[in-house]
Order: structure tokens, then C-alpha cells, then sequence
């Protein structure tokens, strides 16, 4: 049976609020305090202990997770902690450090950059609880695409639920394609397209303004050029099994054939000549003042460029909506199209879920949390505003974007309906070390000649050969 630390317990739908969805980030590092073991909500008291990215702000949400779950199950005493943190890798290590002093959390809300850590060393698979529960999980399933759910596979099992997720689409800003003469891209523009696009936006707006802003992480940055070249800075494989999870919830998903027990990113790739050439062609647009050279972290000054019409394109996800709205942006204001097309239309994603970590004192209790948290109606209170985009497939709909925009709303889910291999960020267990021979080499890469570039190159080919030796 799954899990061993508590009785087994009956779920009942009912309306609730999870506890976070895309993740929020900017709050510095040196806000947070030292993590001893009273830090942890629950520790003590048996109560299930939750660990998310977040603020201090988000406490009446947390609350209403904590109330809603509660009715359902009163017996599982649940207390949420909200762990400021710069961005994800931040986040993990705060984990790491509570894990360390022996004092670790139940569940973590885990995004895709994590997701191979924890499978790899921390988390408990959900295989049997989802066997177990086949008929409950029937519903969710059919809800959300194959492709994020793979995501969250590992050497044939499956570690997380997506809850929420985002593709690296192309938004772009209306005011300044209309000024340059230019109407909405078509769906299978081209990168060539792209730099006309850029090209005509400059002319049009030659001073305070930046065709493309791109930023230097994971997500978003130089990769979502690379899975349209069809290459990536890592060699990409998959691992066999998953049959179980495939057979039984998939079966008839005209994709079938694609799944997997999980990927894998065991080698690096820098030295791929499409590699080089994807940044040559970045190096291009930074070289002839079309795009900027890459900003570390996540752009959070880039809304408000945005909205101002001081950038004309960027790539982001359905997580970028209500700051758009909130900035002042109509809803014509900005609107988005798919990702470029290359050698293909790969996009990349990032989905975010629960895991319930090994050390659980009730992972009985923690799987009622995970699946009460997948619930159609508990997403639905979750996600009343378009700050990240539905793992469910039903709730990317009219209603969602209605007073927001973008007009193309659909976009966002088509991403993954119209171009099925569409990949999770390249996030192996080793992923805090790779992130960082990643960034130390791309701003180099994009700002000199070609013999700077290959230099460059070069030097992540070693790094990234060193990254992936660690042990996680």
C-alpha cells in the first residue's frame, strides 16, 4: 500500500485553494532570516508541514487552502511556509539547508528546475497512490496535456502533479508592430520573420526603445532558441518505463507514442555547431542593436519597460498577464504569438506541482493534500486571475483572460496541442551547477566576435562537463 506513516484516508471533492501557482519571486536574499527548526509550521505538533515560495502577503490565500482542506479533511492538520527566496535555485537551496539541520518540510511546491533533485534525492514517487486511486485521477488527467505530466517523470515514476505551467511564447507589444507598419505574425513565422520584425520596430522607433528583451536564466533566455534549432546546450534522452502511467491515463492520447519514463540530460552539447549557431544569431541581434545583451534573473524591471512601449518583443508565459494588466496595459495593448519557428516549433516550458518529500511524518496525509490540490474546483479558486497558466486544460478559456487580454489568449495552451514534443526546461539533479555554467558563458557568447563566441562555447562545453559530474 502507499505509504506506511498513516492511515489510508477517503478523498472527497471539495472547493479549496492551493497553496501557490507560478511561484513569486524578487524578494531579496538577505530578508530571509536563519532557518532553525521552530521555523517550520508544524513541527511539533504533527501537523502537515507546506513549503512554498511566497511572502508574507500571500497568508489569507495560504489560510483559505488551510480552511477549504480542512473541511474536507479535519483529521490532517495542515500549516503552510512561505519561504522568501530571489528565484527557484534560491528556493531549493533554503530546502536543502532545512533538510541538512533536520528539520525538512512534508511537501514543497517544486517547479521544473527542481523537479530532477528531488525525485533524484528527495521526494516519494506517487506511482502506488495513483494506482490506488486510478478512478479519482481519471478526471485530472484527461484535463492536462501528457506533456507536462512527463515533465515530472524519473527513471519510470512520477514524482509531481503540474499544477501550473508556462511556455516561453513570443509576446509583443501592439502599438509598436502597428507603428512599424507591420500586422500579428503568423503562426509559423520564422526566426528570419522575427529579425525583420525587430528590424522594422527600430526603424520605426529608433531611440529609447528595444526591439527584444530577453533575459540570462533558464527559462526564457537562450534556450528557447536552441529547441527551435532543434538542439539544446544539453544532450536530451529519455528513459525507458512509464508504461504504467501512460497505458492507464493515456492510452487513447494520439501522442502516446512520444511518452517516456522521463527525460534525461546526462551530457553536454555546447559544442553542437547548432548550438553556435543559435547564438551567433542572438550575437547578430545584439551586434546590430536589435536586442540586448541578457539580463541576469528574471527581468523584474520589464513590465514596466513594457507597458511604457519601451520593448517591442520578449518571451514569456501566461504568468506574465495580470502584471501586463496591473501596469496599466489594455487589453489590446500587448498580445502574444508561438515561439519562432526554426529547423522546428519546439517550445520550451516550465510546470510547477507538490512533492511529498521522503522524510513526510504522514505521506498519506501529504497525497490528500497533493490530490485535493489538483482538484478542478480547488485550481479554480486558485487562479482567479491569469498570473500563471492552469495545468488544466479547461480552465485556459475566455473567461480567464476576459478584461486582461491577450486577445490570442489561446496561444498559451495551443503551445502544447499544436507542437506535441514541446520540452521542459533542461533541468537535470545536478540543475543549480548547470544554471550557472549556463549564465557564466552566455553574455560573453552574444557580446564579441565569432572567436569570442566559440570561446565562449568552449569554456560552457568544460563547465557544464564539471556540473554534471556533481553529485547533487
Amino acid at each position: 500500500m502507499p505509504g506506511t506513516n498513516g492511515p489510508l484516508r477517503q478523498f472527497t471533492r471539495r472547493t479549496a485553494l492551493t497553496a501557490l501557482g507560478a511561484g513569486i519571486v524578487g524578494v531579496t536574499a538577505a530578508s530571509w532570516p536563519r532557518l532553525t527548526g521552530t521555523d517550520i509550521p508544524g513541527r511539533g505538533d504533527n501537523s502537515l508541514s507546506i513549503a512554498i515560495m511566497g511572502t508574507a502577503a500571500d497568508a489569507a490565500a495560504r489560510q483559505k487552502v488551510i480552511d477549504a482542506f480542512a473541511k474536507v479533511h479535519p483529521e490532517i492538520k495542515v500549516k503552510v511556509q512561505a519561504i522568501q527566496a530571489v528565484d527557484w535555485k534560491d528556493f531549493f537551496t533554503k530546502i536543502l539547508t532545512m533538510v541538512a539541520a533536520g528539520t525538512p518540510p512534508d511537501v514543497v511546491y517544486v517547479a521544473t528546475e527542481g523537479a530532477q533533485l528531488f525525485a533524484e534525492k528527495l521526494a516519494h514517487p506517487l506511482d502506488d497512490y495513483l494506482r490506488r486511486d486510478a478512478a479519482d485521477m481519471k478526471e485530472y488527467f484527461e484535463d492536462v496535456h501528457p506533456s507536462l505530466v512527463e515533465a515530472f517523470m524519473y527513471k519510470g515514476s512520477l514524482f509531481q502533479l503540474p499544477i501550473d505551467w508556462n511556455a516561453a511564447n513570443m509576446y509583443y507589444n501592439t502599438a509598436s508592430l502597428r507603428a512599424a507598419g507591420l500586422e500579428r505574425p503568423a503562426e509559423d513565422w520564422t526566426h528570419t520573420d522575427f529579425r525583420a520584425t525587430l528590424a522594422a520596430m527600430k526603424k520605426a522607433k529608433p531611440a529609447d526603445f528595444t526591439p527584444y528583451y530577453w533575459t540570462n536564466r533558464l527559462f526564457g533566455g537562450v534556450v528557447p532558441w536552441l529547441y527551435a534549432n532543434d538542439t539544446s546546450f544539453l544532450k536530451e534522452t529519455k528513459s525507458g518505463g512509464g508504461e504504467w502511467l501512460w497505458d492507464g491515463f493515456y492510452g487513447n492520447d494520439p501522442s502516446r507514442s512520444l511518452r517516456s519514463g522521463g527525460y534525461q540530460w546526462l551530457e553536454p552539447n555546447a559544442d553542437d555547431p547548432r548550438v553556435f549557431e543559435s547564438f551567433d544569431y542572438l550575437r547578430g541581434l545584439v551586434k546590430d542593436g536589435l536586442g540586448v545583451r541578457p539580463e541576469e534573473g528574471g527581468g523584474s524591471s520589464l513590465i514596466g519597460l513594457f507597458a511604457s512601449n519601451r520593448i517591442g518583443t520578449t518571451p514569456a508565459g501566461g504568468y506574465w498577464v495580470q502584471g501586463l494588466h496591473e501596469a496599466g496595459m489594455t487589453e489590446d495593448g500587448f498580445d502574444v504569438q508561438f515561439f519562432p519557428k526554426w529547423r522546428t516549433q519546439r517550445h520550451q516550458f516550465g510546470t510547477a506541482g507538490y512533492a511529498i518529500m521522503k522524510t513526510a511524518k504522514d505521506k498519506d496525509a501529504a497525497w490528500e493534500w497533493v490530490k485535493f490540490s489538483a482538484s478542478l474546483e480547488a485550481m479554480q479558486i486558485i487562479f482567479p486571475t491569469p498570473n500563471t497558466t492552469p495545468a488544466r486544460r479547461s480552465m485556459a478559456n475566455q473567461q480567464l483572460y476576459a478584461g486582461t487580454g491577450p486577445r490570442h489568449w489561446n496561444v498559451f495552451y495551443d503551445t502544447l496541442d499544436k507542437f506535441p514534443t514541446t520540452g521542459p526546461i533542461p533541468a537535470p539533479p545536478q540543475q543549480a551547477a548547470v544554471e550557472t555554467a549556463l549564465m557564466k558563458n552566455v553574455s560573453l557568447a552574444v557580446s564579441g566576435d565569432e572567436r569570442q563566441l566559440k570561446q565562449a562555447l568552449e569554456s560552457m562545453q568544460r563547465d557544464l562537463e564539471l556540473a554534471l559530474r556533481r553529485q547533487p
